[in-house]
């Protein structure tokens, strides 16, 4: 039966060698089985700008994409917070689609809704401030203006403050808010929502104007990579073996 995969929040670097060794397996195996492969973000720890694919792990992603693409499967990339740099240089070597976040799709007849996740925790007031100054095209202008070794030390550092900084925040401020998942899908029309970036794989119904609506959430690949499996019959999670070395 046909299906379509959803991943998020991989993280791959070039420190977690069985991640990164895990998708490879995945696009060259399962996702060619696929009808398409939707990314929604952080597919990378980071990205500091498409010139950035000389370095083996970046370029070998690409063309994995590219090579899961001449299968047959549709591939389409939605940024994250960690890799909203990807530009249209990988996509064109990826030969993928970069999709707008929030993205409203037709699943086998189901609207769907593909989000990152980020803006959706509306309750980490830090975070959005952030998020609205990297997003800034100007800010960005002047990231990719600097040369490539400075991009990525400073991309080290931002990941490292992140870390000590979520230490101190509470799981529930780090958490979607409810009113902001329930405007999205009012807004999308009652959708069926599909998002990534809390790390808390799941799936949650809710009621919404006497509507009932789907949410999924993705799970990460810090420790076992793992797809969400949508056909006509409905959405399932998909755990995947460890490739074997």
């Amino acid at each position: 039966m046909a299906f379509t995969a959803f991943i998020s929040d991989l993280h791959l670097a070039a420190e977690r060698p069985a991640i990164v060794d895990q998708f490879f397996d995945f696009v060259s195996g399962a996702a060619r089985q696929a009808d398409a492969l939707y990314v929604l973000g952080d597919l990378f720890e980071y990205w500091a700008g498409d010139d950035d694919m000389e370095d083996r792990l970046n370029g070998g992603v690409a063309d994995a994409f590219a090579a899961l693409h001449a299968s047959g499967t549709g591939v389409y990339f939605l940024h994250g917070n960690r890799d909203f740099l990807v530009g249209d240089a990988f996509v064109r070597r990826a030969q993928a689609t970069l999709l707008s976040d929030p993205a409203l799709i037709d699943l086998y007849g189901t609207p769907t809704l593909l989000m990152h996740g980020d803006t959706l925790c509306t309750d980490d007031v830090e975070y959005q401030k952030f998020r609205l100054y990297a997003r800034n095209a100007q800010n960005q202008a002047r990231f990719l203006a600097q040369p490539l070794g400075a991009r990525r030390a400073q991309l080290r550092g931002l990941r490292a403050e992140s870390e000590a900084a979520k230490q101190g925040k509470s799981a529930e401020i780090m958490d979607v808010n409810q009113q902001a998942v329930e405007n999205a899908l009012r807004t999308a029309g009652y959708a069926r929502l599909i998002h990534g970036h809390t790390h808390r794989p799941a799936r949650h119904v809710h009621e919404i104007d006497g509507r009932t609506c789907e949410r999924w959430v993705l799970g990460d690949w810090y420790t076992d990579g793992s797809y969400l499996h949508c056909s006509e019959e409905g959405c399932r999670s998909v755990m995947l073996s460890a490739p074997e070395r």
